[in-house]
């Protein structure tokens, strides 16, 4: 019960109780401080110890800088401003719409090769997605319209490329580089840098001799050309991964095409994932009938039930990166089984394509009609090696010209790299040397030696299964969190110490062991500091989806090194400055909300944050029986 007793309004409602001027009357003298009889104290020696004149929560400004306007980018752009206050945001992207790299592959047949309901956000969920692997272009609306739901558009400078980042450990601050669309640049500053660039950013052209000798069109799969007409050319197609899996049984229906598809590396072909939902549901071809997704708007239990339905298939299938389990052999046979019918016009590709290594070394893609269309008349499958090429086509090891009319680069993203830009730490280290060998990490967000920068979807940031924007989300959560500390805490920098990142990598190394990752494949899993297909996994989460949200739920604080602003008088770092002056920031307002001076009964308090205990058994709760309660 409190020690005050109630006071009448007109004491109450005075000129000074509910604002800052109260404030100011508790520190009316700059080095002095307050004692409790209400004289002033001065230090005997040096400065004054100093009370910080702010409420306990302490927004203090902050600026923060986020590079890229994909999922990650779109994600930080919605939460920043609904749970900082005092925080200053813009969000750099260079092309000329949001989207990331769903804006960027608009080859034909790209599409969500993950089920589209587990790629979602989790607060916007959409109902009626075409199909449960939906087209990129469904995708893109999906993004675009919801920078515009919630927004996260009014932070974005697009057509706006960030060129270098600078940290300056003196000022406590990024500066960035950004160059406009019309050429011109200037310079930014910020307390606070995110890479929301993503893993699959920078495009990675084969490295082949000749290459731009080649007279005819040249085009990437994330840089394609929508106005070339391809009816009737000669097309050859460079690659095996998820984007020539899907552009080719496009490109083979075109009238007139003939392919020639250069697929060196040997690859899985999976069944649909989610194949369970798929079957529970009766979706002919994954797509869905107006019905169901009628059902999904008018019938919330049923579209939560669905929705589960897609996580739990994918969140159950873990075992199946794990070397040696039954999931993983039962589903090596039934990949083998499902190929073999596949090909079966063509028996021999199946012993072509069928891999040493077991399905998942590389990322698994359900390529609808990608067998089918291989073993068509108007498509060669070529397995030489590529020794040039040259201004009529490709030239293969058997001294071959392959003449072709269009040049199609299937070949991938320089993943788990640094930006094709400088990113400058401490002591003036460059990213790119930093991670010259592997892109070292910590968490998959943050790496030492570059203070308040954080990184999504970066290395070490996908999974193999499960819901990667369920990861995106909880990397960014973990991210608000730690800009949060920085504000409240009157913190200048932090930076993640080189020990928790060895041991972090150390962790990595030994759990890939022994999942099916770390057998001899060439995947974009593996690339090292240069781009090239190494040994060593550096694109993964080292566990499930599940263990990713779990480990990111509660930060390790001590896991970093921080530096503290200066005091304004020259006094000693007072780390306990995040207590403020004695006041709630809420008890400061002229005219506070009421609601927020009695939160701790407010009903929506007790319920999200403070919780209401079962009876007469509190353990019984089962909210912390499927989530335990964590620090």
């Amino acid at each position: 019960m409190s020690a005050i007793p109630n006071l009448p309004e007109t004491v109450i409602d005075t000129n000074d109780s509910n604002s800052a001027a109260a404030s100011r009357h508790l520190l009316n003298t700059q080095g002095a401080q307050a004692n409790g009889d209400g004289h002033s104290t001065q230090a005997q020696t040096g400065s004054q110890w100093q009370l910080h004149d702010a409420p306990v929560e302490n927004q203090r400004p902050i600026k923060v800088i986020v590079i890229g306007a994909g999922y990650s980018g779109l994600y930080m752009g919605i939460r920043i401003p609904e749970r900082l206050r005092n925080c200053e945001l813009v969000i750099y992207e260079k092309n000329p719409q949001v989207g990331g790299t769903w804006y960027e592959n608009r080859y034909p047949g790209a599409a969500c090769d993950v089920p589209s309901h587990s790629y979602q956000l989790s607060f916007n969920p959409k109902p009626d997605w075409s199909s449960l692997y939906a087209p990129s272009w469904e995708i893109r609306d999906y993004l675009q319209g919801m920078a515009k739901k919630y927004g996260a558009d009014r932070f974005m400078k697009l057509e706006h490329t960030v060129k270098e980042a600078v940290w300056d450990q003196e000022q406590g601050k990024w500066h960035v580089q950004v160059q406009r669309a019309d050429g011109t640049v200037f310079m930014d500053t910020s307390d606070v840098l995110v890479s929301a660039r993503g893993n699959l950013n920078t495009k990675q052209w084969p490295d082949v001799p000749g290459l731009w000798d080649f007279k005819g069109e040249i085009m990437h799969s994330a840089a394609w050309n929508e106005d070339y007409d391809f009816q009737g050319k000669r097309i050859g197609v460079i690659g095996s991964g998820s984007s020539a899996i899907q552009a080719i049984p496009v490109l083979q229906k075109i009238e007139g095409t003939e392919l020639k598809c250069f697929i060196r590396n040997r690859t899985w072909i999976s069944p649909p994932l989610a194949q369970g939902t798929q079957d529970k549901y009766g979706l002919t071809e994954s797509q869905f009938t107006p019905e169901q997704i009628q059902r999904f708007k008018d019938d919330a239990d049923a579209w939560e039930q669905f929705q589960k339905d897609v996580q739990i298939d994918a969140n159950s299938i873990h075992p199946v990166t794990i070397r040696g389990t039954g999931m993983q052999k039962g589903a090596q046979k039934l990949f083998e089984a499902g190929m073999k019918e596949r090909l079966k016009k063509k028996p021999h590709y199946f012993d072509w394509l069928r891999p040493g290594f077991s399905p998942g070394c590389r990322r698994l893609t359900p390529g609808p009609g990608f067998l089918e269309a291989l073993v068509e008349d108007n498509v060669s499958y070529i397995r030489d090696e590529i020794s040039r090429i040259e201004e009529r086509g490709v030239v293969t090891a058997d001294g071959t010209l392959h003449e072709i009319d269009v040049l199609v680069c299937c070949t991938g993203f320089y993943a788990s790299t640094a930006p094709p830009f400088p990113v400058q730490g401490l002591n003036g280290k460059l990213q790119k040397d930093h991670w010259a060998e592997r892109a070292t990490n910590y968490l998959s967000l943050a790496t030492d030696d570059f203070p308040n920068y954080f990184i999504m979807l970066g290395p070490n940031g996908a999974i193999g299964e499960g819901s990667l924007t369920m990861m995106i989300e909880s990397v960014g959560d973990y991210i608000l969190k730690a800009i949060r500390k920085l504000q409240k805490e009157n913190i200048r920098s932090m930076v993640v110490k080189p020990e928790r990142v060895k041991d972090f990598l150390n962790y990595c190394d030994e759990y890939f062991k022994g999942t099916v990752y770390a057998e001899e494949c060439r995947s974009w899993y593996k690339k090292d500091g240069k781009g090239q297909s190494g040994s060593i996994v550096t694109g993964l989460w080292p566990g499930s989806t599940l263990h990713c949200i779990e480990a990111l739920r509660s930060p390790r604080w001590e896991d970093y090194v921080y530096e503290y602003h200066r005091e304004t008088n020259g006094a000693a770092v007072n780390q306990m400055a995040w207590l403020g002056n004695g006041w709630g920031a809420k008890q400061l307002e002229d005219k506070p909300d009421l609601d927020a001076l009695s939160f701790y009964v407010t009903r929506m308090f007790l319920e999200r944050d403070i919780g209401v205990p079962e009876h007469p058994r509190p353990e019984a709760n089962r909210q912390f029986i499927i989530r335990p309660w964590s620090y």
